[in-house]
């Protein structure tokens, strides 16, 4: 099958994300998969967006140290509502009070992204920011989604690509972004860097 894109130069995701990860396949990039083990406490009164960033860079220098000539792509997805982050479920439970506070409610779903080759003394960091909307839905809908198992190992509980898209009313920004990794900002990024390249067929 005809791909987009080519890789030009050793690509690693710092990332044990399927979803991440099929997006680079959709795309046709052949990527090497080294997921990073790292320390994921905020600071104290860290913002979304330096917590999102520092996560993102700290990830990919780990793999960078250990690939000097391979260049690195990390990211760190946060959702936050009220003032606070909602990072992944302890149990259903926990899933189920997450939705119901998101329901009928507007959150920002912000993730930060990292390109990086220690060989090259590249280090690019940015995040993009997507404005959703829920609809407004019972608890007894938010307790049958939970009990399907995916809002266990996602930020806020749902997973926008999957199931959770029933609860999802509105989204404003980059779709691509709720699933983990914006696509627009981050093929920008390669191809400036002459990371991934065009396919002429």
């Amino acid at each position: 099958m005809p791909t987009i894109y080519k890789v030009c130069k050793p690509l690693i995701l710092a990332s044990a994300s399927p979803r991440r990860q099929r997006y680079f396949d959709d795309l046709g990039l052949t990527v090497r998969v080294h997921a990073a083990d790292i320390d994921e406490t905020p600071l104290p009164k860290e913002n979304p967006q330096a917590f999102v960033q520092r996560m993102a860079e700290e990830k990919a220098r780990v793999v960078m140290e250990l690939n000097p000539e391979s260049w690195v792509v990390a990211a760190d997805t946060v959702v936050y509502f009220a003032g606070s982050v909602l990072g992944k479920p302890k149990d259903r439970k926990d899933a189920v009070s997450m939705l119901m506070q998101l329901s009928g409610e507007e959150h920002c779903v912000q993730t930060g992204i990292c390109l990086g080759c220690h060989q090259e003394n590249v280090i690019a960091v940015q995040s993009v920011i997507t404005q959703v909307v829920f609809s407004r839905f019972s608890k007894k809908t938010a307790e049958a989604y939970a009990a399907t198992g995916e809002p266990l190992d996602k930020a806020g509980a749902y997973g926008i690509q999957g199931k959770g898209a029933f609860l999802v009313k509105e989204i404003r920004g980059s779709y691509s972004n709720v699933v983990g990794l914006p696509l627009c900002e981050l093929l920008t990024m390669l191809e400036k860097h002459r990371v991934i390249e065009v396919l002429t067929h």
